[in-house]
């Protein structure tokens, strides 16, 4: 089962390193991670996308809780919740499939970043699930490269993490 974990950090080196190798060494895997400052300088957001069928997440979060620069974790409720990735993908087009490619640009609500003879860039963003129907729907065509920024989320209303 996936969970979206919203833990605020100290802003300090090596907090990142901790967080990283509180996983490692308990064996829990990370399908994304994404970091960054919040609106207070001293403090940073890690998104941290785990699958938690191997271990129960509240052993996660109470691994995570005993970490010093650990301020406050928050299991976010995916009905409760506005998430968001980011992907580029640069995708074979030719002059006869780049129309098609554009087609699904435009359904997609995606933008091209950048187009030469052979390839065009796309960037997109949505959903985890939305950008894999993407990519899947890009594939005939043939996706060159491919790179996600992982989930960010936030709760929804005024609540915060």
């Amino acid at each position: 089962m996936k969970h979206t974990l919203s833990v605020l950090v100290e802003n300090k080196p090596g907090a990142l390193s901790r967080i990283a190798g509180l996983f490692t060494r308990r064996g829990f895997n990370i399908d994304s991670l994404a970091v960054s400052p919040t609106e207070q300088e001293d403090r940073s957001r890690m998104t941290i996308a785990v699958d938690a069928s191997r271990f129960p997440v509240e052993q996660i979060t109470k691994q995570l809780d005993k970490l010093v620069n650990v301020i406050k974790i928050r299991d976010l409720d995916p009905e409760n919740m506005v998430s968001r990735e980011l992907g580029l993908v640069k995708v074979a087009a030719t002059a006869e499939t780049r129309s098609e490619v554009i087609q699904l640009v435009e359904i997609f609500e995606a933008k091209i970043v950048d187009v030469t003879a052979d390839s065009v860039t796309i960037q997109v963003t949505g959903t985890a699930e939305e950008l894999e129907n993407f990519e899947r729907l890009l594939q005939p065509f043939g996706v060159v490269e491919l790179v996600k920024t992982g989930v960010v989320a936030l709760s929804r209303g005024s609540s915060t993490t």
